[in-house]
C-alpha cells in the first residue's frame, strides 16, 4: 500500500490558503489574483487527475531497479528513515536545478513558474508531466536498497514541505535560514531578477545550494513569474507553450543537423548559432 501523503494534505492545503487570503485581505497586501489563482488551483486538481497514471509508472521504475539490482536491503530503522529524507532531498536539489539547465526539463518544470504573483496558491501549480522523468534522478536510491514505500512516504514528505515556503507573509526566520529551505530563500527561486534566476534549487535544506554554488540570498523584492510571460490562463497551454516554442525552433530551416537536438538538451537561454 503506497503512502499518498499529498492526497491526505489537500484539505490543509485549502484551509492554510483561506488563512492566508484571510491576511491578505486584512492587511490589503494584494498577493492575490482571482484568476491567477484559479488557474493555479486548476493546474494543481488537473496535475493530480494526470499524476495518478504517472506517480504508478514511478512507483513501478523503481520498485523493477530495487527488485532486481538492489545491492543491499536496507532495514526500515529510524536512522535509515533520516538517511534516505536527506538522500531523497540530495537528489531533488539535482532534478530541480537540471529542470532549470536542460529544455526538455526546463518545457515541464516550467509551468510551476509562470504564476506572477508568489502566495500558498503558486505550490499547487504544477506540471501535468514532470513526474514523467523526476524519478530517474531517485533510482540510486532503489539501487542502494530502500524499499520503494519508503521512498514514496519519504519523497511525500519532501514535497509537503515545500507547500509553506511559497508565501510572502513570512519573513526571514533567523537562524534557520542558514541551513532551511524558507520563503524568503524560495521567494529567490521563483523570481526573474536576472541576480535570482537558476539560484536556491533545494526542496528542504539551502545547504545544497550552498556547497554547489547556486545559493543566492533574497537582497530585494523578486518579479515572479518567467523572463517571457504566459499572458495565459489556459491549464493545456500552460503545459504545453514551452514545447511548442522549441519544437517550432528546431524547425527552423536555419536550424541544421545536432543544433535540432542541442536545442532540447541545452539550457533555456542557449540558442543556435
Amino acid at each position: 500500500m503506497k503512502p499518498d501523503y499529498i492526497a491526505y494534505a489537500i484539505p490543509f492545503f485549502f484551509l492554510l490558503i483561506g488563512i492566508e487570503l484571510l491576511i491578505d485581505r486584512v492587511k490589503k497586501s494584494h498577493y492575490y489574483r482571482f484568476n491567477d489563482s484559479v488557474s493555479n488551483l486548476s493546474l494543481g486538481v488537473s496535475q493530480q487527475l494526470v499524476g495518478v497514471f504517472l506517480k504508478t509508472v514511478l512507483f513501478v521504475g523503481y520498485q523493477v531497479i530495487y527488485d532486481r539490482f538492489r545491492l543491499w536491503e536496507i532495514p526500515g530503522t529510524w536512522w535509515a528513515w533520516v538517511i534516505l529524507f536527506v538522500g531523497v532531498d540530495f537528489f531533488y536539489y539535482w532534478f530541480h536545478r537540471a529542470s532549470h539547465e536542460i529544455n526538455a526539463l526546463w518545457a515541464a518544470h516550467i509551468v510551476h513558474h509562470q504564476s506572477e504573483e508568489y502566495n500558498l496558491s503558486v505550490a499547487l501549480r504544477q506540471s501535468w508531466f514532470q513526474a514523467a522523468f523526476s524519478w530517474v534522478f531517485y533510482l540510486p536510491l532503489a539501487f542502494v536498497g530502500f524499499s520503494p514505500v519508503m521512498f514514496v512516504a519519504v519523497a511525500s514528505l519532501n514535497t509537503l514541505y515545500q507547500f509553506w515556503i511559497h508565501t510572502r507573509t513570512i519573513g526571514r526566520l533567523g537562524p534557520l535560514e542558514w541551513f532551511m529551505n524558507t520563503p524568503s530563500h524560495h521567494r529567490v527561486h521563483h523570481g526573474t531578477n536576472p541576480e535570482y534566476l537558476d539560484k536556491n534549487h533545494a526542496g528542504v535544506f539551502i545547504v545544497w545550494d550552498k556547497m554547489f554554488g547556486t545559493f543566492q540570498e533574497e537582497i530585494k523584492l523578486p518579479v515572479y513569474g518567467i523572463t517571457k510571460p504566459l499572458k495565459s490562463w489556459n491549464p493545456v497551454w500552460s503545459n504545453f507553450h514551452y514545447w511548442v516554442e522549441l519544437f517550432s525552433l528546431a524547425g527552423r530551416k536555419s536550424v541544421r543537423g545536432v543544433n535540432k537536438i542541442k536545442i532540447f538538451l541545452r539550457s533555456p537561454d542557449w540558442r543556435p548559432v
